[in-house]
């Protein structure tokens, strides 16, 4: 058995899922996750209108009350938001060429760079430092990050998503004997996934 992550690093619901997915792998430690990049907006140099800004901070706060998941809110104005994720997707992929099994980190690294220390995934700066903070060649992390073998990778890993059937991020499967079964799309608590993961995986140890 596997999961299969189905998120994207600029996602604030995937941040706020965060705990869960943490919550998740300390329970079952011996199940190996992959993480498929959603890929929510591609490539811009365009700077985020008002009034998107705007509905993405009220987004942030309609989190952090529901799910207490804490939002750094000068991004706002310390940084020039813009409506692009693909780069973010694209450093988590070539961050996983370089060294196998750091996804998670990566992911994790993008987003406290953001949501906690208001930091721009959008700009390669941002990403490169992450790598580097990672013990990763910034050389060879940067020559990846927007090259068309990247992002053709990050084309499959969507279109992946897809035919997963993810209804939004985060979305969690889990694989069995090469059959899929959805475990969940959009944000779920802690122990509400715990008892539905647990459910499914006691069917299918005893089908």
């Amino acid at each position: 058995m596997q999961l299969i992550y189905i998120m994207d690093p600029m996602c604030s619901w995937c941040w706020a899922f965060s705990p869960t997915l943490k919550s998740i792998k300390n329970v079952h430690p011996e199940l190996p996750i992959t993480y498929v990049m959603g890929g929510l907006a591609p490539d811009s140099d365009e700077p985020m209108p008002e009034e998107q800004k705007h509905y993405i901070a009220s987004i942030w706060q309609q989190i952090a009350e529901r799910t207490q998941t804490t939002f750094n809110y000068d991004f706002w104005t310390q940084c020039i938001p813009r409506r692009s994720t693909w780069r973010a997707c694209r450093a988590v992929i070539s961050a996983e060429q370089l060294q196998p099994g750091i996804s998670g980190d990566m992911i994790q690294g993008i987003q406290e760079a953001y949501y906690l220390h208001a930091k721009n995934p959008s700009d390669r700066e941002t990403l490169i430092t992450v790598a580097t903070d990672l013990g990763l060649d910034s050389n060879a992390f940067a020559s990846r990050l927007d090259s068309d073998a990247t992002q053709k990778e990050l084309s499959q890993q969507m279109q992946l998503g897809q035919q997963l059937g993810a209804q939004g991020f985060p979305s969690l499967r889990l694989v069995h004997e090469e059959k899929v079964y959805r475990v969940s799309d959009g944000y779920t608590d802690a122990e509400t996934l715990k008892a539905r993961l647990g459910d499914l995986i006691k069917q299918l140890s005893n089908a």
